[in-house]
């Protein structure tokens, strides 16, 4: 990628946004970094999604997984990490993905909290209390947020990295929060249809929504009031991460050069833009609804690169 100014922005890539428009969110943001850290971005990235999808696969194909099966997927993801934690080259998919971590000094608890998260889903098909859905997001979500923030954060002195002198997760976990709760609404009637559940089963309770009539609901497209009512418990959840991811990255702002403020940036301002379009009380929470343009979107990048002094 070649260098171009943007408005008075010297310091990011000539990057044609409107090509990538589709593309997930924290793509989008990480397309103004550098090629080589925008490739290490992909590589982390990739192999996060080999072991996500490894259990979202097994559980849409497979209605009820066998005690054997789990166990097999479970060994699966413990061997990966296992062979990542030792150093392990004799797996050439690995190989990349070492030289990455060793380049950027990325730690490995990333892929251990998500390890342990994917493990989980394969048991479970639910979470008893919002606290233990906390807790799952600690690998599903703020893991690989992490990674992000480390990777906004590292400093490259001859080629000799140096990690970031403050703890990355006090960025990463309200804004992958965030994110995430935004995800579990857009998303609703897609996970529920593909099996999978991201709702507490606390949280369902106190609306009288048992997991069958969420099912339901998504299946018929039927919103009901207990339905409304428990979307505007993660409208409100969402918008206290919001806040906090808000706060964070304001307090921090200064840790990172501008190139990577506006990649945090990019992160916050589009999943603000969805979660602007939530409408608790009057909205049908349809894909259509939720999910901003092209266009849309194009607009709310220009505003972010335009907008602020960076």
């Amino acid at each position: 990628m070649t260098r171009n100014r943007h408005d008075g922005i010297e310091y990011i890539p000539d990057v044609d946004f409107s090509r990538i428009l589709t593309n997930p969110i924290l793509d989008i943001a990480a397309r103004v970094w550098d090629d080589d850290r925008y490739a290490a971005f992909r590589i982390c990235y990739r192999s996060m999604r080999i072991i996500d999808d490894l259990v979202d696969n097994a559980r849409i194909a497979e209605t009820t997984l066998t005690e054997r099966r789990r166990e097999e997927i479970s060994k699966q993801i413990e061997k990966a990490v296992s062979r990542l934690r030792s150093g392990d080259t004799t797996d050439p998919s690995l190989v990349g993905l070492m030289a990455v971590r060793e380049r950027f000094a990325i730690p490995l608890w990333p892929w251990e909290r998500l390890a342990g998260a994917m493990i989980y889903d394969l048991y479970h098909d639910s979470f008893k209390n919002f606290a233990a859905f906390l807790r799952y997001c600690e690998g599903s979500a703020i893991a690989p947020a992490a990674i992000f923030v480390h990777l906004c954060g590292v400093t490259l002195r001859k080629d000799v990295p140096s990690r970031p002198d403050f703890n990355i997760r006090v960025i990463a976990r309200p804004l992958a929060l965030f994110s995430y709760l935004v995800h579990i609404i857009r998303d609703f009637q897609k996970d529920q249809q593909a099996g999978l559940n991201y709702f507490s089963d606390e949280l369902l309770n106190k609306h009288g929504i048992s997991k069958t009539g969420l099912r339901q609901i998504a299946a018929d497209y039927e919103i009901t009031a207990p339905f409304r009512s428990l979307m505007a418990d993660y409208y409100r959840i969402a918008d206290y991460y919001r806040n906090r991811a808000r706060q964070a990255l304001d307090r921090n702002s200064e840790r990172f050069t501008a190139q990577y403020r506006i990649s945090l940036e990019l992160i916050y301002q589009l999943y603000k833009q969805i979660f602007e379009r939530i409408d608790p009380e009057n909205g049908s929470f349809s894909a259509e609804e939720l999910n901003p343009t092209p266009e849309q979107v194009q607009a709310r990048i220009e505003l972010t690169l335009n907008s602020a002094s960076w």
